[in-house]
């Protein structure tokens, strides 16, 4: 097999192909005065289109040390307590965020050209809500969680395929078994920002600002918004 070029292979890939990408108008004048209404929208709006997997999601964090992490997870819930998200406590990530209660997060639809961001403090939520998140999912999800020992090393791929195994069959048996590293995180953000692709790249960007004023009735970490527009 050839050696593949990778600086010739990335020049070759077409970004927001016409063919593939639908980029829509985006006016931040008729936004709506909460990030939450909108995102909102802009999820719906992606799964109609077909965006592929449009609840997964990069999370990212720092350790003790301040530096940054990343992976993707899923979109567990988003509403008036914040973007909700899941994983033991005990893994990196949830390591982390014990060191660091604050994290970012971006979604990304291609289909629509567009990207949310949300930053922001992040809480535990009540051990209970997190079981009942849990069991509210598939049984494989549930298997996962029982497996347990997430970010530990792992000696062989046999020894996973055991503990799975033996994880799905307690699932299966007993789908109210309790995981009680399992946890739910909620980002309650001070800032979100919509990005909107444009094909003459004028990229429309609409950031969210928490004021701390007001209600909290947009997902925020005490009420009240102010919108402000950034350059591409």
């Amino acid at each position: 097999m050839p050696e593949t070029d990778l600086h010739t292979l990335l020049r070759s890939v077409r970004v927001w192909a016409p063919d593939a990408t639908e980029l829509r108008p985006f006016d931040p004048a008729v936004a709506p005065a909460t990030p939450l209404a909108l995102f909102t929208r802009w999820f719906a709006d992606a799964v109609a289109a077909g965006q592929p997997e449009p609840h997964t999601m990069s999370l990212a964090t720092t350790d003790a040390d301040g530096r940054p992490d990343a992976r993707i997870v899923m979109l567990h819930g988003a509403d008036a307590d914040g973007w909700a998200f899941a994983t033991h406590a005990t893994s990196r990530k949830g390591r982390q965020l014990a060191a660091q209660p604050h994290a970012a997060l971006v979604l990304y639809w291609p289909v629509l050209g567009r990207q949310v961001r949300v930053r922001g403090p992040v809480v535990a939520a009540p051990s209970e809500e997190g079981q009942a998140d849990l069991h509210a999912r598939t049984t494989g999800a549930l298997a996962a969680a029982l497996t347990g020992r997430q970010s530990e090393p792992l000696a062989s791929l046999s020894e996973l395929e055991r503990r799975s195994r033996e994880a799905w069959e307690r699932a299966r048996a007993e789908p109210g078994t309790p995981s009680p590293t399992w946890t739910l995180y909620r980002l309650r953000p001070t800032e979100v920002e919509f990005f909107q692709g444009d094909p003459d790249r004028r990229h429309v960007r609409l950031r969210y600002e928490d004021t701390g004023e007001g209600a909290d009735d947009g997902g925020a970490g005490t009420g009240g918004w102010r919108r402000v527009l950034l350059w591409p």
